[in-house]
């Protein structure tokens, strides 16, 4: 019999990661799995939660009216939506035609960080993604990516040693995901790390998902150099788990268009930001 697969994600969430059996922790995994099913359908009924879930509809309304605190989710007439956030953000169709200008120029300024011969990490997201394209200018290069799209995108290129990270598969985000996943990261070791987050908050940066988060964190502590890339747009969304603060990057690429308010309280951290020009071939521009 097939499962679904966020009812695969569901159990092993609460049966695999969830610390001790804490009420605190039982509801946090919960909102966190609704939000995850939320994120892949659009929306859901009430109804339909409170049997997914197994809760009354009392503590359904309750983890949900949480969440449309936060600004994650709507609620209207007996169903919860994603909103047009960082939780929207989650779904790879809908993040790969957004800002795709800016992606572009982050990526071309990003890929002058690379050198023939490096080891790399690739994160699932979309602007990572336009990467892909410039990979085979800098090769050869070893490219290690739990992204199934990142690896179809770079199944042919030319002296690309691509590296597929396994796990649990997530559609959502096109990618694999969880501890088999992290196991894999945790015995090897990149070079640079490239990786984009959804929201920036109080110089933090976040992500909606808890398995993202740790799967990124994994990557981030195999590679010896961490470069973020982040268009402007992800000043003003919000998301629920910190990954980190913005000055442990050794590079912050932002595109042009960024507030200058933003850029100097950047300068200010000590964090190492760079501008992406608008237009390619205008160069790299030091904020």
């Amino acid at each position: 019999m097939a499962h679904n697969p966020q009812e695969t994600s569901a159990g092993h969430f609460l049966n695999e990661t969830l610390p001790g059996d804490s009420r605190q922790a039982r509801q946090l995994a919960r909102r966190q799995l609704i939000a995850e099913a939320v994120m892949a359908e659009g929306a859901v009924r009430i109804e339909d939660i409170t049997e997914r879930f197994g809760i009354s509809l009392m503590t359904a309304h309750r983890d949900i009216d949480e969440m449309v605190e936060r600004g994650l989710l709507h609620k209207s007439r007996g169903v919860v939506s994603a909103t047009p956030t960082s939780l929207v953000e989650s779904s790879d169709l809908y993040r790969a035609t957004r800002q795709l200008e800016e992606k572009q120029a982050i990526a071309e300024v990003a890929a002058g960080y690379l050198e023939p011969g490096q080891a790399l990490f690739l994160d699932d997201s979309t602007t990572v993604l336009q990467m892909a394209r410039l990979l085979p200018a800098k090769a050869p290069l070893t490219v290690i990516t739990n992204s199934l799209t990142l690896m179809n995108e770079l199944r042919n290129g030319r002296d690309i040693t691509l590296m597929g990270l396994g796990g649990q598969f997530h559609h959502w985000c096109n990618a694999f995901m969880g501890r088999m996943t992290r196991d894999e990261i945790a015995s090897l070791r990149a070079d640079v790390f490239f990786v984009s987050m959804s929201a920036i908050i109080d110089d933090a940066v976040f992500h909606q998902s808890a398995e993202t988060v740790e799967t990124k964190r994994a990557m981030f502590e195999a590679a010896q150099k961490r470069i973020l890339m982040m268009d402007n747009t992800k000043f003003e969304r919000r998301a629920l788990h910190r990954f980190a603060h913005l000055s442990e990057f050794d590079v912050v690429i932002v595109n042009q268009g960024t507030p200058v308010p933003v850029l100097r309280r950047l300068q200010e951290l000590g964090v190492n930001v760079v501008v992406a020009p608008m237009k390619t071939g205008q160069g790299r521009t030091e904020a």
